[in-house]
C-alpha cells in the first residue's frame, strides 16, 4: 500500500480494457515460459484484488493467493512485541516471499505489483531459472538491475539499491533515499544534509530477482534475526535487497546480474498515473499487447 501514492496503487487500472500493471506482468511471465503465478497479498484488500485482478486471469494460468500480515509466519513474542510497539503493517518484501514459500515448487522469481519491467527482463530470468545455475541446493540467484536514470520520477524523490556488479555478479546493494534529477545531475540525500551526486548509469535494483527454491532456508534464517533484533521497532522491514545482501556475506548465495532490463516504470506517485497509462497505450498500438490482454478482460 503506497503512503506517496495515496492508495492501493497495485490494484489501480491503467490499461485500455481496465488492466492493472500486474496484469502485464504475468502475461509477459507466461508467455516466457513462467508456469505459476502466486499473489502474495494482505487480507484487507483481498476482495478488491480478486475482483481488480484475478478474476480477469485466464483459467489456463495457474494462479495462487498467498496472505501477509503482521503475524504470518512471527512468533507470538515478536507479533506481541511489534503491536506494544505500535506495529499494524507487515514486515516487507522478504517476509512476503516467506508467506508465499508453502506455494513455491522450485526456482522463482520475485517481483514488486506495481512496477512494469518489459518482456525481455522476464525472459532473461526465465533463461536463468531454467539453466543449471539455479538448480540444486547450491544454486544461484539472479537479479535484472536497471539504469538509475531510467527509474526516476519527475513527480517527487524516490529510494533505490545501488548495486554494486563485479565480474557479473552482484557485490553489494547499497539503498539510497531523497534520490531526484537537479538539472543533468542525478543526486541523492547522503545522510548528513548533503547532497551525493550519483552515476545516472548506475545500475540499481528494482526488485526483480531470480532464487532457487534453496534460498527460502537462508531467507527464512534472516528473517528470524531481523525479528529478534528489530520486533520492537514499528516501521522496520525485512527488505529483500538486504536480505540478499545478508545472504551473500553470510551464507555465500551468489547472485547473478544479468542483462540490465530495456524498460522499467512504476507509480510512486498518483502523478505517475498517467504517464504510465500512456506508455502501457503506446505499447499496445505498437502490437506489444493486445487489448484486452485476454478474451475475458
Amino acid at each position: 500500500m503506497g503512503s506517496r501514492y495515496g492508495g492501493v496503487k497495485q490494484i489501480d487500472r491503467v490499461g485500455r480494457a481496465g488492466e492493472t500493471l500486474l496484469h502485464y506482468s504475468v502475461y509477459d511471465a507466461v508467455l516466457t515460459g513462467f508456469s505459476r503465478v502466486v499473489f502474495v497479498v494482505r487480507r484487507s484488500i483481498a476482495e478488491d484484488f480478486e475482483e481488480t485482478v484475478t478474476a480477469r486471469l485466464p483459467g489456463s494460468i495457474d494462479r495462487r493467493i498467498a496472505y501477509q500480515e503482521l503475524d504470518s509466519l512471527v512468533d507470538p513474542a515478536s507479533a506481541e512485541r511489534a503491536r506494544n510497539a505500535g506495529r499494524s503493517k507487515p514486515w516487507g518484501t522478504a517476509h512476503a516471499v516467506l508467506c508465499a514459500r508453502e506455494e513455491i515448487p522450485g526456482p522463482f522469481a520475485v517481483i514488486n505489483a506495481d512496477d512494469f519491467y518489459g518482456r525481455e527482463a522476464f525472459a532473461s530470468m526465465a533463461a536463468f531459472l531454467s539453466g543449471p545455475r539455479a538448480a540444486g541446493p547450491g544454486g544461484e540467484a539472479a537479479i535484472v538491475p536497471y539504469r538509475l536514470d531510467s527509474t526516476l520520477s519527475p513527480s517527487g524523490p524516490v529510494a533505490r539499491g545501488v548495486c554494486g556488479i563485479d565480474g557479473g555478479y552482484l557485490r553489494s546493494v547499497v539503498e539510497r533515499y531523497s534520490i531526484e534529477r537537479r538539472g543533468d545531475r542525478v543526486v541523492c540525500d547522503s545522510g548528513d544534509g548533503q547532497a551525493m551526486e550519483l552515476a545516472g548509469g548506475a545500475p540499481v535494483s528494482m526488485n526483480f530477482w531470480g532464487f532457487p527454491r534453496a534460498a527460502l532456508g537462508g531467507l527464512a534464517s534472516y528473517f528470524e534475526s531481523f525479528l529478534a533484533e528489530r520486533s520492537g521497532e514499528p516501521s522496520s522491514e525485512a527488505q529483500l535487497p538486504t536480505a540478499v545482501e545478508a545472504l551473500t556475506s553470510s551464507a555465500g548465495l551468489r547472485v547473478r546480474a544479468l542483462e540490465p532490463g530495456r524498460e522499467w516504470f512504476g507509480m510512486t506517485y498518483r502523478e505517475d498515473r498517467e504517464s504510465a497509462a500512456a506508455r502501457i497505450s503506446e505499447l499496445v498500438a505498437a502490437g506489444v499487447y493486445p487489448s484486452p490482454l485476454w478474451d475475458n478482460a
